[in-house]
């Protein structure tokens, strides 16, 4: 029996689908530096010759950056790489004032601790 055969009554899309979102952001040790670093600036949708200003590399550089990326993560697309970086946002961000983990909808309907 498969892994997505097991997950059909599930209500998860990512467990119907068959991908484990539990399984976390293994992958981000076979990225460099500079490739991690590219793909959390993926994540804000800026587009590659806006990633080079910033970076201040060469859009061709970071179209290679950006396909290296793609294959490391197991992506197919630019644009699937782009919501990863936004999923690992957490883990991919090293700035510590930066407000890493969003407030769910859950989190606001708790009540206070008066």
């Amino acid at each position: 029996m498969t892994e997505r055969s097991k997950a059909v009554g599930t209500a998860c899309p990512h467990l119907r689908m068959g991908h484990d979102p539990r399984l976390g952001v293994w992958w981000l040790e076979s990225l460099t530096d500079r490739e991690r670093e590219v793909l959390l600036l993926l994540g804000t949708g800026l587009g590659n010759r806006e990633l080079a200003r910033e970076l201040g590399i060469a859009e061709r550089t970071v179209k290679a950056h950006i396909a290296n990326i793609v294959g490391k993560t197991g992506q197919q697309t630019r644009t699937q790489a782009a919501i990863v970086s936004a999923l690992a946002h957490a883990a991919l961000c090293s700035d510590p004032s930066c407000i890493r983990h969003p407030v769910t909808m859950l989190d606001r309907h708790q009540p206070s601790a008066a």
